[in-house]
């Protein structure tokens, strides 16, 4: 039963579970955006198509995301996610046209290849 992801407080487009399962069409007209869980965020946010929307905000700037099993998921530093929901703003101005998976590792220290 995956019906326990409907109306759980966090908007949801995909999960993803252990063991490589990937559930999708939460945030669908059909499952009442997430069970109104992706109101706010349809409403912000109407051309972002992310996989995870509870990453928007969360005060990570995120370019992707790279999950355990190896996918990686796009597209949260976009004009249409707002620059992942705000967080990348800074990151964006310091560096204009840096276009990088992981913007926290820019300027962290460590030389990254």
């Amino acid at each position: 039963d995956n019906t326990g992801f409907i109306g759980d407080g966090i908007c949801h487009n995909t999960v993803f579970l252990a063991g490589g399962l990937i559930l999708e069409g939460y945030n669908t007209e059909e499952c009442g955006w997430d069970g109104g869980d992706c109101a706010e965020f349809n409403e912000k946010y109407p051309a972002c198509t992310v996989d995870m929307p509870q990453a928007l905000e969360n005060g990570v700037c995120e370019g992707s995301i790279h999950l355990v099993n190896g996918l990686i998921l796009d597209g949260y530093n976009t004009e249409e996610c707002g620059w992942d929901g705000g967080d990348c703003t800074e990151f964006n101005t310091l560096y204009p046209n840096c276009k990088v998976d992981r913007p926290p590792l820019v300027g962290d220290g460590k030389c990254d290849h």
